[in-house]
């Protein structure tokens, strides 16, 4: 039996990190990207966990969500969830609501190892010791030339037997883009990512290429709110080519909708989204009733110990941004070597600490 270990702060902060540069994909354009941090303290211990999403989840969960979690058990997690997750239903649970609740839960997965001093890959129980990564980026506003130095970098440098590339703003300049990245990587694996940016008809044009070139992964070639579009795209798309998607579910019933749908050839999802280290084990749990691969989306330093525990998991993104972002702010921030991601098993929890001075340059509002 643990002694119990009542919650007793909740802390929450904000991060603005500007881009290296500014950068689009097909449906958006971004100069900054902002970082939501949650801190929880029980029994002398400090977890921690974060989101990708605007302030306003920093003071959802400081202005509604912590007097829920104050004074309860920091190993009661199931409970901690039925508790948020009950707290917002007149809120809503998908958007804003479920990446808060993300944040927190990760914050209570990291606090539980820390408590019990192990890293969490074990406390969650290992299916592998690493799991692959493929380098992620290749913004639709970049130079060919820009582009090919990324993408043949991830090979280079990380050894990524994946890299993925961003598609769908400009119909006649994916090609020539897709020309230059094969031209630069090789035969590395190639993937493309149109962020539901495309109809279904330009989708099968797009894919039809992507054969020809080798290209082996399109995302999110219409929007993954259209599930039908995403089976027609799929059922359609030539042999070889799989259909992903699944990166803005919120919850376990947006990932078992999507595969009920029979949407995708492999199914995304990302902790920092989907109610976090809970939702994607319940996601990793539906996979594998449906016989579908999982791919981690983002966030690489957190997705590393969960990745390595559910079966179905195929690899992890490292996302440029993200691993920018988590290098500046965070000791212990993954890194890839030889194509994986390995959690350090001489860490507890996450195996991450905020560099708070470097940090605080950042902190919005």
């Amino acid at each position: 039996m643990h002694a119990q270990a009542p919650i007793s702060r909740v802390e929450t902060a904000a991060y603005r990190i500007p881009t290296e540069t500014p950068e689009a994909d097909g449906t958006f354009d971004w100069d900054a990207t902002t970082l939501v941090l949650v801190q929880l303290e029980a029994a002398g211990r400090r977890g921690i966990g974060y989101t990708y999403n605007t302030p306003a989840t920093a003071a959802l969960i400081r202005d509604e969500l912590a007097s829920t979690l104050q004074g309860l058990d920091a190993f009661d997690i199931p409970r901690a969830q039925q508790l948020m997750q009950a707290h917002v239903r007149n809120i809503g649970r998908s958007g804003i609501a479920a990446t808060a609740i993300a944040a927190v839960d990760v914050a209570l997965w990291d606090l539980k190892a820390k408590l019990l001093e192990q890293p969490l890959v074990a406390l969650l129980g290992r299916a592998r010791s690493e799991v692959p990564v493929y380098g992620s980026g290749g913004f639709t506003n970049y130079e060919d030339a820009k582009l090919a130095r990324q993408l043949s970098g991830w090979v280079e440098r990380e050894g990524c037997r994946w890299v993925k590339m961003k598609v769908g703003r400009d119909r006649a300049r994916d090609p020539v883009r897709i020309r230059a990245a094969r031209a630069a990587i090789g035969t590395t694996g190639l993937f493309i990512d149109a962020n539901g940016a495309l109809d279904c008809e330009r989708a099968l044009e797009l894919a039809a290429l992507c054969s020809r070139e080798g290209v082996t992964w399109f995302e999110e070639p219409v929007s993954s709110d259209d599930l039908a579009g995403l089976r027609h795209v799929r059922e359609r798309s030539p042999p070889g080519l799989e259909i992903a998607a699944g990166e803005y579910s919120y919850n376990f019933d947006d990932v078992r909708r999507m595969l009920a749908a029979a949407a995708v050839d492999v199914q995304q999802v990302d902790a920092t989204r989907c109610l976090g280290i809970s939702g994607f084990l319940a996601a990793g749990v539906l996979c594998e009733a449906h016989h579908i691969d999982l791919s981690a989306h983002c966030a690489p330093s957190l997705h590393a110990h969960v990745g390595c525990a559910v079966q179905r998991v195929r690899h992890v993104e490292y996302f440029f941004d993200h691993v920018r972002i988590e290098q500046m702010l965070f000791d212990g921030a993954i890194r890839a070597r030889d194509g994986v991601v390995a959690p350090d098993l001489s860490r507890p929890g996450l195996g991450l600490e905020l560099k708070a001075a470097d940090a605080a340059r950042y902190q919005a509002g």
